[in-house]
């Protein structure tokens, strides 16, 4: 298990290292990477598609063991303004895709904020 502030041991960063709640946390991150990238790409929106490119960062930096607590902290504030910032900016012109990727982010949260408490508590 890494700390804080150092990558993970060798031979513990990857997939198969990861706990299933991590495993998780990872899926719903691409979930919501790839309808951020459709959307910037359909919409012409580049601060949606960089939100997605933000995600992928995210997700690959977590899967090789880079700063994986502080990484998990980050994506908490990261994700959850989403939520308003979607609502203000689409303004009542919702999609289907923006509704599944809100679902999508609330869910991330609540798994963001447990592995957080899991991994100050390991």
């Amino acid at each position: 298990m890494s700390t804080p502030t150092q990558q993970a041991p060798a031979g513990s960063s990857g997939i198969n290292s990861l706990s299933t709640l991590e495993q998780v946390v990872l899926i719903l991150l691409g979930i919501t990477a790839a309808t951020h990238l459709y959307a910037g790409v359909v919409e012409g929106a580049p601060p949606v598609l960089l939100a997605g490119f933000g995600f992928i960062g995210g997700m690959l930096l977590y899967t090789r063991g880079v700063r994986r607590h502080g990484l998990a902290i980050a994506a908490i504030p990261y994700t959850a303004v989403q939520i308003p910032l979607w609502y203000i900016a689409k303004a009542g012109n919702f999609t289907l895709v923006g509704y599944v990727d809100k679902i999508v982010q609330i869910v991330l949260v609540v798994a963001l904020v447990a592995l957080v408490f899991r991994q100050r508590d390991a």
